[in-house]
């Protein structure tokens, strides 16, 4: 896939130019001086040759065959130049040129005719307002990059040119080698999830790094990211995190960010590895390139200071991996090699006058214990320390083992020798013990989701047509938030428990009700497409206790209700079976505009107010999912039972996830809908909705 772009048999730079400040200078130059071994077509009308190579007015007059073009031509003229590739039946283009939809409305409509040309001749495009694609396998740098990184096995992608510039000269600095290199600009036509498939089975990627703003199609991306983090781990840094990031990604590209929560939601469930900082983006990334995964939690940590070591030993523990516990040989054989005075247990503190020797006896035994997955190994700079000597023994012993080693050489001047020792041999090196640990964590991770089992989707039984009768009739009549009635139809059509409840409209009727529901006490609401906030306005009276009160409950009701809204459309009010109260938790559902439905779930009351303590799920969600988004809760023990209470049913909230999962994915046009509250009584004994609202998108 996408041959035309990394392994083109003949380039045109469409826009070349002699003058070595033009951008058409520095593109050209960059595909000539870094080897690549095509043929090379300049196009400029105005030149018969540049950089010794014969130029073309247009693409259309190269004698040969093109595959791809690089454009970089004032933005007014690509259009014109996107229909010479069709003539000349270019696979691919390369759309350096700004001033397309990050500019405004004429630019929007200049990228919509470029594309449109381009897919109606089967053009794949990557821009515009783009750095360019860098592809070291066939040394072609089709870029103005200021360099051509090191060949390697990691594939990168940005939506930033200007990241990947810096991105380029840390990893000259530091030796990371790229198979690609992909600046994806405004994605106009090729975007992140065609990147991701083109990747899956490219035989020089095994790492894939990106740094995006926003995905184009939330559903294809998590589908194409899934089979592909199953085979390469995928390491994402997402920018626009916050409401004032949000707005910065786009004014930058034109590109609509999607809700954090949703991003780290669907990143989760598709396997892929967020980072926090282009930092961790690196350090996760390195880590997965260079070393093999781990094949558990256990960490043996090995170091020449007590201090470091513990910093180790905390960071492992704060990022979930597990101490590993030396057997009773690997212990018997430190404390023959190693000073009495040295820690013969884990960490394993090999003492500040260590030598190399002391070091490689270390990590020689914990690689060989069964019980050590991986190894954190920190030297900190003192006297008697032989750094290059060390690093040297740490690259030719782990190259003998399969488990992963990561090391933090801690400090600066002192330890850059060795530091460099360590990135020849593949050794990912880190300032500090806690950068080591969460590169580790990510590695488990990974090793973890390859690991898993897809689990297939449940379909529950539900009557779909009787709840997209009751949507389409309210949308019929312009009314997009539902009254609590038509909310109950739609929540009994998907089998939710309900209390039983009716409609009066009389105070005669109220009475009646109250009795058919299952007798007193009951609870009696206003039912209005115009009062959703009932309890706000007294539109709620809960444990009526006789047909007076009934009766007198119904015009309390309907007096308060007109005073709060006398224009309201009041259906009547409902009665109510009042029902025991169980452990008070919520169920919600909100669209995203990238991702689709994002389904809520957490403890109701304080639990969601003050502490925020839910969790997420992008729908459509399978059953562990739903388990996991339960049990993931801060306050899950308070629903599995604490200080002699009995468990709540955990079975029957997972399958009224599963139940609303598919409700949402079988109705697209409900945009909210919050089960609040949603009680969960003890095992065995279910849940019931109590209360529920649902908003829908017009017809």
């Amino acid at each position: 896939m996408l041959e035309a772009l990394f392994s083109p048999q003949a380039v045109a730079v469409v826009g070349a130019s002699s003058n070595p400040a033009k951008l058409g200078h520095m593109v050209l130059e960059n595909i000539i001086k870094y080897g690549y071994q095509g043929s090379i077509y300049p196009i400029n009308p105005k030149a018969d040759e540049i950089l010794g190579t014969k130029c073309y007015r247009r693409v259309t007059e190269v004698p040969g065959s093109v595959d791809l073009a690089v454009v970089v031509v004032p933005n007014k003229h690509v259009a014109a130049v996107m229909n010479d590739c069709a003539e000349k039946r270019v696979g691919a283009a390369i759309v350096i040129t700004a001033g397309f939809r990050e500019a405004g409305a004429e630019g929007r409509q200049m990228e919509r005719e470029v594309i449109e040309i381009a897919r109606n001749n089967g053009i794949r495009v990557v821009g515009p307002n783009c750095l360019g694609v860098i592809d070291t396998g066939s040394s072609l740098n089709a870029s103005f990059a200021a360099g051509m990184p090191e060949k390697g096995n990691i594939s990168f992608m940005s939506q930033s040119g200007a990241l990947c510039t810096g991105i380029l000269d840390w990893a000259a600095l530091n030796g990371l080698g790229f198979s690609s290199f992909v600046s994806l600009g405004n994605k106009g036509d090729l975007n992140e999830t065609d990147f991701l498939e083109a990747w899956r089975d490219d035989p020089s990627t095994d790492v894939v790094m990106a740094y995006l703003e926003g995905v184009v199609d939330g559903h294809a991306f998590m589908e194409t990211a899934r089979k592909l983090t199953k085979k390469k781990p995928v390491v994402v840094v997402k920018s626009g995190t916050t409401s004032a990031g949000s707005r910065a990604v786009s004014s930058h590209t034109g590109t609509l960010a999607g809700s954090d929560v949703a991003y780290d939601t669907a990143f989760k469930q598709s396997g892929i590895l967020r980072a926090q900082s282009v930092a961790e983006l690196f350090a996760f990334s390195t880590a997965l390139a260079y070393q093999p995964l781990p094949r558990g939690r256990r960490v043996g940590i090995i170091t020449n200071a007590g201090g470091p070591g513990i910093m180790a030993t905390d960071a492992c523990e704060r990022a979930g991996l597990e101490l590993a516990a030396l057997a009773p040989d690997t212990v018997k054989y430190l404390q023959q090699v190693l000073p009495p005075a040295a820690n013969h247990y884990n960490p394993i503190d090999v003492l500040g006058d260590a030598r190399s020797d002391r070091y490689e006896k270390a990590l020689e035994a914990a690689l060989k214990d069964p019980g050590v997955d991986a190894i954190i190994l920190l030297l900190t700079p003192q006297a008697m320390t032989d750094i290059e000597a060390t690093a040297q023994a740490v690259v030719r012993i782990s190259k003998e083992h399969d488990k992963p080693v990561l090391a933090s050489f801690l400090g600066g001047k002192d330890v850059a020798a060795g530091n460099r020792v360590l990135a020849q041999g593949q050794i990912p090196t880190y300032d500090f013990p806690e950068e080591a640990a969460a590169a580790l964590h990510a590695m488990v991770r990974q090793r973890e989701w390859i690991g898993s089992q897809q689990e297939p989707l449940v379909h529950k039984d539900a009557d779909r047509e009787r709840a997209a009768t009751t949507l389409l009739a309210a949308q019929k009549a312009g009314r997009l938030k539902l009254n609590e009635m038509e909310a109950r139809q739609i929540i009994a059509a998907y089998k939710l428990p309900l209390p039983r409840s009716q409609l009066a409209t009389s105070t005669d009727q109220a009475a009646q009700l109250a009795h058919d529901v299952g007798g007193y006490p009951v609870v009696m609401k206003i039912i209005s497409p115009d009062i959703l906030h009932k309890s706000d306005m007294g539109g709620v009276v809960i444990g009526v206790q006789n047909d007076k009160e009934a009766c007198q409950a119904y015009q309390d009701i309907l007096i308060r209700a007109r005073r709060y809204m006398p224009d309201a459309d009041i259906w009547g009010v409902a009665v109510q079976q009042m029902v025991d109260k169980g452990k008070e938790v919520i169920l919600g559902v909100t669209k995203d505009p990238t991702f689709g439905h994002m389904i809520m779930f957490g403890l109701g009351g304080i639990y969601v107010e003050v502490l925020k303590d839910v969790q997420f799920g992008i729908t459509p969600i399978t059953p562990s999912q739903a388990r996991e988004m339960i049990t993931g809760l801060r306050s899950y023990p308070l629903l599995a039972g604490v200080r002699g209470e009995q468990p709540s049913d955990i079975e029957a909230l997972v399958d009224c996830l599963l139940r609303v999962s598919q409700m949402v994915t079988e109705l697209p046009q409900i945009v909210e809908l919050d089960i609040n509250p949603l009680f969960a009584y003890e095992t065995g004994k279910g849940v019931m909705a109590v209360d529920a609202r649902i908003v829908i998108a017009p017809e």
